[in-house]
Order: C-alpha cells, then sequence, then structure tokens
C-alpha cells in the first residue's frame, strides 16, 4: 500500500477512510506513516505566548478573548531577551521547534511587529525551527518574516467553512484561506489544521481535512487540537471526546497528507499514555510540551518536558533535530 499525493479528495473517499474498523485504519495509517517518515523519530515543540490576552477576536473556544471572562490577564509583548531565555531552556530539554504565538487579530506594521523580528532571528540564530502564530498578515510581512529566517507559520482553519460560522463571527473562514496562500508565496512552511470536540460533526471534521488537502503542497504541519474547555467561553460545558475519535483524525490525516507531519498538539493531556501511543502509532509524530504544567496560559494545561522524556523513552522513540528537512530559506517548496 503506497499513498499518493491527492489533492482531489471526495467526501466519499474520506468517509471510506475515516469509518475503517478502527484497528484496519490504525494499521494502514502506520504503514503509510513509516513509509514517509522515520517512525521512531518525534518532534517536540514548545509554544510561548509573547503577547497574552485581550484579543478582540471572539472565537468561542478561547481563553485570550476580551468578549469572556476566563481568569487570563492581559499582558504586554514579552521582551526579546525572556523569550530567548525561555527557548535557551527548551533547546536544552531537547525541543527542536519554538512557536511564538500572540493574541492579535492581525499582524500590524509597527515596533511590536519589529520586536517579534528580533525574537525570529535571535530563536533561529540559537539552532531552532522558529513557528509563529501572529494572526492575519499580508504579503510583505510575510516576506519580513522569511527573511528574519522564520520556518513555519500557523495559521489553523479549526474546522468546515460551515461550522466555522458558529464558532467565530469576527473573521471569515475566507479570511482564513487567503493568510494560508500569503504564507504559500514565501518559503515559509505551512502549519494549519483544526480542532475538534467544538461541536461539529463527522462532516465537519472530514470537510476540514478536504480543505487542507486542497492546498498545493499540503500544509507541512497539520495540528489536531482537542478543546481544552474553559470556564468562561461559550464553550466550556462541552462533551470530552472520545479517544477513538482522536484516533480516527489522526489515522485519516496521515492517510489523507501522508508526507505532512501530523502534530497532537492542545488537550494531549487529557490523553493517558496507552491513547497517545495509539496517536503515534497512527502517525502523529509531533507534539508540544512544556517546562511548566501549562501550554499557552494557564487555561491550556500542557505535559512537561520529564513526562514527555519518560513517555518517548518508553516507546523507544528519540526526539527530532532541528532542521531534519532544512530550512524553507534554502530552498522552493516542490508542487505535488
Amino acid at each position: 500500500m503506497i499513498a499518493q499525493i491527492r489533492h482531489d479528495w471526495s467526501l466519499a473517499d474520506l468517509r471510506a477512510i475515516h469509518d475503517l474498523p478502527l484497528m484496519d485504519l490504525v494499521y494502514r495509517a502506520a504503514t503509510v506513516h513509516r513509509q514517509n517518515h522515520d517512525p521512531s523519530e518525534m518532534q517536540v515543540s514548545k509554544l510561548i505566548s509573547i503577547k497574552t490576552g485581550a484579543c478582540p477576536e471572539d472565537c468561542s473556544y478561547c481563553a485570550q478573548s476580551s468578549r469572556y471572562t476566563t481568569g487570563v490577564a492581559p499582558e504586554r509583548l514579552m521582551e526579546t531577551g525572556r523569550v530567548l531565555e525561555i527557548a535557551t531552556r527548551a533547546k536544552e530539554a531537547g525541543v527542536s521547534r519554538v512557536c511564538l504565538g500572540a493574541a492579535w487579530r492581525e499582524v500590524k506594521d509597527n515596533a511590536q511587529f519589529d520586536r517579534v523580528l528580533e525574537m525570529v532571528r535571535g530563536v533561529t540564530d540559537m539552532g531552532l525551527e522558529v513557528c509563529c502564530t501572529l494572526g492575519m498578515l499580508n504579503e510583505q510581512q510575510a516576506q519580513r518574516l522569511e527573511e528574519a529566517g522564520l520556518y513555519a507559520y500557523n495559521h489553523n482553519v479549526d474546522s468546515s467553512a460551515e461550522f466555522y460560522e458558529t464558532i467565530i463571527t469576527t473573521r471569515t473562514y475566507a479570511d482564513r484561506l487567503k493568510t494560508l496562500e500569503t504564507v504559500r508565496k514565501t518559503n515559509i512552511t505551512m502549519c494549519s489544521g483544526g480542532i475538534i470536540g467544538l461541536g461539529e460533526t463527522v462532516e465537519d471534521r472530514l470537510k476540514m481535512v478536504q480543505t487542507l488537502s486542497q492546498v498545493r503542497p499540503h500544509p507541512e504541519s497539520v495540528p489536531i487540537n482537542i478543546l481544552s474547555r474553559v470556564d468562561g467561553t461559550p464553550l466550556a460545558k462541552n462533551a470530552d471526546v472520545p479517544v477513538w475519535e482522536v484516533i480516527r483524525m489522526i489515522a485519516t490525516v496521515r492517510m489523507v497528507m501522508p508526507k505532512s507531519d501530523v502534530r497532537l498538539t492542545a488537550g494531549r493531556v487529557q490523553l493517558d499514555d496507552t491513547a497517545q501511543a495509539l496517536c503515534f502509532m497512527a502517525g502523529a509524530n509531533s507534539i508540544f510540551s512544556s517546562e511548566t504544567e501549562f501550554m499557552l496560559t494557564r487555561a491550556v494545561p500542557s505535559p512537561s518536558y520529564d513526562k514527555d522524556r519518560e513517555l518517548l523513552a518508553a516507546l523507544g522513540l528519540h526526539q527530532r533535530e532541528p532542521f531534519k528537512n532544512g530550512r524553507p530559506q534554502d530552498k522552493v517548496p516542490p508542487l505535488a
């Protein structure tokens, strides 16, 4: 079974994969994973909230929205030195990628963006990959990030276009796709995925996968987040996502986008070690870890560096080195 790069997946195709008997699905996804990736390797990333809270968006799941009372106190943009200190400790823990997240609706051409560019240059010079998630951006801003050495830009589509409108009203799905198109005009790699547990249907999840599979080439990184329920947000009372549904999503994404890194990201703390191992077997080869018990803010818990080292060692997995696939600035992304 050799997986082919396709951009024409129909919903019926995706449903046929997703609904396979679970053990068969995991086996097939694991086979595809081993054809395209080192199965003994795990990318470990660290997420730093460089500007926390007071976001004007109304994303129904987010602790940082100014629309909701979540206990997350707004903070100013971090100083570069502090970011470099956190990145240094992350590197010492074996992290290969540092992700810088700012609670902005969009990037603005001002002194704060200049400081972010300084952070990108500083962390890159340490020998670590840098990913940014800063909201919407234009072509000139993307070019400046590329020139600073940015490895990846994260901008999730979250769900299907239809369901998206029920959880976010302050920007459109088209806005999301436009940002992805902007990133694709540079050599920066693309990181885009979604969240399960928002109240969406399986069809919504598969439409999201279909949307991402139509990007040329496929996103180099596809995060699958499990909703982290935050008190004060409209989705605080949502039901838990059954672990089997998480595994099915991981396996489906692996089958449909075989070359992409599949990231088991927010909400991983909800899974025990056995469930995580099944996700890794099904094709997840990237995780977020933290020196604290929190991923982005105190509202979103995360496994610690020590706990993750123990888990990876027990499974016989080693941490990926930075820039294993080269620096995006050194090559033009191939057209698939």
